[in-house]
């Protein structure tokens, strides 16, 4: 049927216009976030700042995150806009901005746990529990996360849909993040998308980096007990000497990522220690090593695997000794969705005057449980510069002088506000 001249006139007159509200509505929405975000950040950083220091000076070990647990919900509570369930795989908060809103869901996460390092930074802040302090800076995700949910909470009428923070247990080592996932965090109301950061001090202050695909590794275990035949160490020749078995078994494993991974794979093999013998007299009867197995593939796994367990087994053999080979699987690979970058390069290029420049990061061989999350839902995981300006160096993570930069909290807060608000 034909549709007459003046009515389809119309009807391309109501497009126009509808298109215009919608072009006013993004503009208003961006001259909002760029405008008044900024300043109620600045209304919370001092008690964001000192919400980090106690954190910082009572730092909690994977899964005994009580009392950080406890400040976190507590605060929010006193807000009284937040559907908060505690308790999650033992003390995670899912703590739920407008659960009711029609749009899609966003989720923030945060870890909050230390690690057993013994303090030596010297601020004022440093840890009062000896032998725990906050050395891979997660008193700085959790005091952003917090912050951000703050910041959200004043403005929480402009926001399109569920906003999910997640403040997660135990990713030193306790896939505490695999735990929140098990038990349901990113489900009623469904995530569409998940965002996370990590304190960088390679960075400098007010910049950025991510990259779509593989970002961070699959890191695995290993534990190589070699067996041989003890006695007196002025008698080696009645002896089968596991110290000289694993002695060439450490520089044997070497070849793994030298001559059997691809060279355009990214593997790493380190055995990190070595234990064995008594005394200065004694040959032992076995030895223990304990490492590392670092890749970015399911492939180059596997054939990191083989190898390791093919040349230990080979050369404790050809050596009259025998081995025990015990490979235990971490966290996998860390994938970043494609969309959920590209969407996080949108939304932060439009606050220069926070963060100056967006890198491509390398892929990096360290393990991260928030691939538990990315391999259920799209996400995107991105480091925070933390160096400052003016500095050469700055403390690498898990070293005893470490300290999360309180500079770089307003940056990380606008960041995961900017995402939201837009999403």
């Amino acid at each position: 049927m034909l549709i007459p001249p003046f009515l389809l006139k119309q009807r391309l007159q109501e497009k126009r216009i509808a298109k215009t509200l919608r072009q006013l509505l993004v503009l208003k929405t961006f001259e909002f976030s760029m405008s008044t975000i900024p300043a109620i950040i600045s209304q919370y950083l001092p008690e964001i700042i000192d919400f980090r220091h106690d954190l910082h000076r009572y730092p909690e070990i994977g899964y005994e995150e009580r009392e950080t647990s406890s400040k976190i919900a507590n605060r929010l509570e006193a807000v009284g806009q937040f559907e908060i369930e505690t308790g999650i795989a033992k003390t995670g908060i899912v703590a739920t901005l407008g659960a009711e809103k029609p749009g899609p869901c966003i989720a923030l996460r945060a870890d909050m746990d230390c690690l057993p390092i013994v303090e030596k930074s010297g601020k004022p802040w440093a840890s009062q529990n000896h032998g725990y302090m906050h050395a891979c800076g997660h008193d700085g995700h959790t005091s952003c996360l917090l912050g951000t949910a703050l910041t959200l909470s004043e403005i929480s009428d402009s926001i399109k849909g569920p906003v999910k923070f997640l403040f997660q247990p135990a990713e030193e080592g306790g896939a505490g993040g695999e735990k929140m996932v098990n038990a349901g965090v990113l489900a009623d109301p469904e995530v569409a998308m998940i965002f996370g950061l990590h304190g960088w001090p390679g960075l400098p202050l007010g910049e950025i980096a991510t990259r779509a695909g593989p970002i961070m590794a699959n890191a695995d275990e290993f534990e190589i007990t070699v067996y041989g035949k003890g006695g007196h160490a002025a008698y080696p020749h009645v002896c089968i000497d596991p110290i000289l078995i694993a002695s060439n078994l450490v520089t044997a494993l070497q070849s793994i990522t030298s001559r059997n991974v691809p060279s355009q794979e990214e593997a790493v093999v380190t055995v990190a220690k070595f234990e064995g013998g008594s005394a200065f007299n004694i040959i032992p009867e076995q030895v223990t090593l304990l490492g590392t197995v670092r890749t970015m593939t399911e492939k180059t796994q596997e054939l990191v695997f083989e190898q390791l367990t093919s040349i230990s087994n080979g050369i404790a053999e050809s050596m009259g000794g025998r081995a025990e080979i015990r490979i235990k699987k971490g966290y996998p690979v860390l994938v970043n969705d494609a969309k959920a970058v590209d969407y996080l390069k949108e939304q932060i290029s439009k606050i220069p005057q926070f963060v100056k420049r967006i890198h491509q990061m390398p892929a990096q061989m360290v393990g991260e449980d928030f691939a538990f999350f990315a391999k259920e839902i799209p996400a995107c995981f991105f480091a925070l510069g933390l160096r400052p300006p003016g500095e050469e160096t700055y403390p690498q993570l898990h070293q005893s002088d470490f300290d999360f930069n309180d500079d770089a909290l307003p940056i990380g807060i606008r960041c995961f506000s900017e995402l939201v608000m837009n999403f």
